[in-house]
């Protein structure tokens, strides 16, 4: 079993991560998503971020 982590500031950047790493060569078990947020000065920051669980084939 094998675990993959991303992290982004864009919620599509993220989506695009996991689409390009996923394939056909591999079981995904789970994916484990989050988002958080907090303010720095009067700008607000968001972190998506996904953990990918799976086995190679």
């Amino acid at each position: 079993m094998k675990v993959k982590i991303f992290d982004f500031e864009d919620e599509k950047d993220l989506e695009n991560a996991i689409n390009s790493f996923l394939d056909d060569d591999m079981d995904v078990i789970d994916i484990k998503y989050q988002i958080s947020s907090s303010i720095f000065s009067e700008e607000q920051i968001y972190c998506f971020s996904a953990m990918v669980v799976y086995t190679e084939k």
